[in-house]
């Protein structure tokens, strides 16, 4: 008998989280079990209990379980980033989560490697045949371009534009990746550049690369780096850095900065101040990571620098995140033996979710351009 009543309390209990699940998600206009692409399928009841309890921790595992599927996840996403419908819900086991980013550095020098390690270093060979032909693994700029190359391209120009890049320049790249900014700025503008990575795999690929231009690239901590530089560019990097250590990180770009110089900070960032990184990212994709918002990032350069421009072209991010997904699907025939089912859900989810955030203005990628002092008679604006 007392079997039988905890079998009734656990149907209950399941009922009552998916009727709540089911609601939540009609504002959204998506149904379970529904026609439409963007509409979940869900196979388990155990799927709502864990959204529930530990929100998309608990959706993205049981993603990565097979408990679930959409057709299209990034329009799954977007509705509900759109709709607001994460922040309906009190994730109370989630606390630790909570309290670990705002108490503890959790990108300490030692810390910083681990992301290196866990996603950077997956593969050279993954990357070549997901990415553009120059390994750019950050947001294109599809203002005029309507493929991934070009986007890539484009994203390159731009920067060494804004950088106002001029022959004999030396330029630093804080989170180099596998050297595409680099060689492009030395084959195109003519500067010798120094590029600093925490990750093994990027640093030797980008060593055997381009060893006929006039680049360095270290396996190095940004801030082991003091020397001058006429130019200070970060691409994606700044993700990794941490609230707790932003101040220091623009004091490192200070102290390395020539009086004249200018520097670029590319990086993705988020819409509210006081928030956590989403556990299930932070948990398999990347450790430690830290989207700022921008009154942190200007907070941080206070006194330091004077902001000269501002862009924000995050809905590109949708477009260069979905051009990713298409590439990865068609090469994984060649990784799935090797990586399994469990990780090519738990890349698609990545991609797709993050190919809806961007999409919902959930998330932003912005570009910063700053001085020391200014530039007198002002900035020279470029798009």
């Amino acid at each position: 008998m007392v079997k039988n009543k905890n079998k009734v309390k656990a149907i209950k209990k399941t009922n009552s989280s998916e009727c709540f699940v089911e609601d939540l998600l009609k504002k959204a206009d998506i149904q379970i079990n529904g026609e439409r692409p963007w509409d979940i399928q869900v196979h388990s009841p155990e799927v709502y209990d864990r959204v529930l309890a530990t929100a998309n921790l608990g959706l993205g595992e049981a993603y990565m379980d097979g408990l679930w599927d959409c057709e299209n996840l990034d329009q799954f996403f977007d509705k509900v980033l759109a709709a607001k419908l994460d922040q309906e819900i009190s994730y109370s086991k989630l606390m630790m989560h909570h309290i670990r980013f705002k108490v503890l550095n959790l990108q300490t020098k030692k810390r910083a490697w681990q992301v290196g390690e866990q996603h950077y270093d997956l593969g050279n060979d993954f990357y070549k045949l997901m990415l553009d032909s120059r390994m750019t693994y950050t947001c294109g700029y599809w203002k005029d371009a309507d493929n991934l190359e070009d986007a890539q391209v484009a994203k390159l120009d731009l920067i060494c534009r804004k950088l106002q890049l001029k022959p004999g320049m030396r330029v630093l790249d804080i989170g180099c990746g596998w050297g595409s900014l680099m060689a492009y700025a030395a084959e195109n503008y003519g500067v010798h550049c120094v590029g600093v990575t925490i990750s093994k795999e990027q640093a030797d690929y980008a060593q055997k690369k381009y060893p006929h231009l006039n680049l360095e690239f270290r396996l190095q901590d940004y801030r082991e780096v003091d020397e001058p530089f006429d130019r200070i560019v970060s691409v994606g990097m700044f993700e990794h850095v941490g609230r707790k250590n932003f101040r220091l990180y623009m004091k490192v770009v200070e102290r390395c900065l020539k009086d004249h110089g200018l520097f670029l900070l590319h990086t993705i960032g988020k819409n509210v101040v006081h928030t956590s990184p989403d556990p299930w990212v932070d948990r398999y994709i990347f450790p430690n990571g830290d989207l700022p918002a921008v009154s942190q990032v200007t907070d941080a350069a206070s006194g330091l620098f004077v902001m000269e421009d501002f862009h924000n072209f995050g809905a590109d991010y949708d477009k260069t995140l979905m051009a990713w997904h298409e590439n990865f699907e068609k090469a994984w025939p060649e990784f799935e033996s090797q990586l399994g089912e469990r990780f090519y859900r738990m890349w698609r989810y990545y991609l797709l979710s993050c190919a809806g955030a961007f999409r919902a203005r959930d998330i932003q990628l912005w570009q910063f351009v700053f001085a020391k002092n200014g530039i007198r008679g002002g900035y020279d604006r470029v798009v």
